[in-house]
């Protein structure tokens, strides 16, 4: 393990901005525990179907707001995704080859998990299982990968708005809820906001790439201005407290965003700028810094295998006949989320052997059928290096 670190320490390019990775790994390990602690599956009279500690006890509405760190990915995102092209454009790669890299790398992990989730699913449906089980199954893994799609389009149209002003997207959302909530508009509507939504954080970290948002100043600013926007939004406009969706609920934060979650999402954006001197200097590290690179190595692969994980050991739990509280029962009780907190490193474990089976299709292979990292330095750079390319 020693080596390991002081591996990656070295390999490590001194202009290299550890903050920028450890952001990402923050947002990717927020959405996951986010799903493990909010999502539940619920055994009833034969078929698993989808509930949320939410919506039985509305007490736990902070956590929504620890864990849904979304605006931060795409605030990643666009640095990185800008300030990469600019980079490519330099060395004269065309946008072609720019785009494809990035997406097959996004990508050729997700090929993995609907590949395998295509036999589960027939497995279930052999064996009997009800037409609800099969569907709640499905849907937990198919769900986040929405947001990958948007992330996919919005790296695709960098070149056309990296320097377009994050108001622009903001006032499209405030126009899409005016128009659905105050003037009664379609609800269709809202589904213009996955778009305009997650380009406000987005736009922002494409000006953080050309050094527009340098000074704590920007960061209070955001932190400030946004909290106080979704305070106002919540206490005062009818939009619900939970940033996350709650089955039920007349209106998600969510799905699709809000000017709410969007405001949130802002004051998101001006904490992780606020945490940018701190976590440079606990990045010195070596050791914390090299946790920060294998998560990113991995990002995908966690990210994409985190709900399998969990209903793993759902599964597993149901085969056994054991009623546990915090796995398959009803999220109706303080005892429901002190179980499911205990749970977490079963979930984790769980993961881990997920990500031990299927990393190699976020990390490449080389010729000889090893797990690599396709770079063009040899090793030991891959690890510090590819965690940079991770989206």
């Amino acid at each position: 393990m020693r080596e390991l670190i002081r591996r990656i320490d070295s390999a490590t390019p001194p202009g290299r901005d550890r903050a920028v990775d450890a952001l990402r790994a923050f947002a990717i390990l927020g959405v996951v525990l986010g799903h493990w602690l909010v999502t539940a599956l619920v055994a009833d009279g034969g078929t698993l179907r989808g509930d949320s500690p939410l919506r039985h006890l509305p007490e736990l509405t902070p956590a929504s707001w620890l864990f849904q760190t979304l605006a931060v990915f795409f605030l990643v995102g666009g640095q990185v995704g800008a300030a990469g092209h600019r980079s490519a454009r330099a060395r004269g790669t065309t946008y072609g080859r720019w785009l494809g890299a990035r997406l097959t790398r996004l990508f050729r992990p997700v090929a993995a998990v609907l590949a395998v989730w295509a036999v589960v699913t027939g497995a279930l449906v052999v064996a009997g299982a009800t037409a609800g089980t099969v569907h709640t199954l499905v849907k937990l893994v198919l769900s986040p990968l929405w947001f990958l799609l948007v992330f996919a389009a919005l790296t695709a149209a960098t070149p056309l708005v990296a320097r377009l002003h994050p108001l622009w997207p903001l006032a499209v959302v405030l126009s899409v809820d005016l128009a659905r909530f105050a003037l009664g508009g379609p609800g269709w509507l809202g589904w213009i906001n996955v778009a305009a939504g997650w380009l406000v954080p987005y736009c922002l970290g494409a000006a953080w790439s050309r050094g527009r948002l340098s000074g704590r100043g920007t960061g209070w600013a955001l932190l400030a201005g946004g909290a106080a926007a979704t305070a106002g939004l919540v206490l005062w406009a009818g939009y619900p407290a939970s940033m996350v969706g709650v089955p039920g609920a007349r209106i998600s934060n969510l799905n699709p965003p809000t000017l709410a979650a969007v405001a949130f999402g802002l004051a998101q954006c001006g904490a992780a700028l606020l945490l940018l001197g701190p976590l440079r200097r606990v990045l010195r590290r070596p050791a914390v810094w090299a946790a920060v690179a294998l998560v990113n190595l991995s990002a995908m692969t966690i990210f994409l295998w985190h709900q399998t994980a969990m209903m793993a050991v759902t599964g597993l739990a149901l085969a056994a006949g054991a009623d546990l509280p915090g796995v398959h029962t009803v999220p109706d009780g303080f005892g429901w989320a002190l179980a499911r907190l205990a749970w977490l490193p079963v979930f984790a474990v769980t993961l881990l052997g997920c990500w031990a089976v299927f990393r190699r299709f976020e990390q490449g292979r080389s010729r000889g059928g090893s797990t690599v990292v396709r770079e063009r330095r040899p090793a030991p750079v891959p690890v510090a290096r590819r965690a940079e390319s991770t989206p």
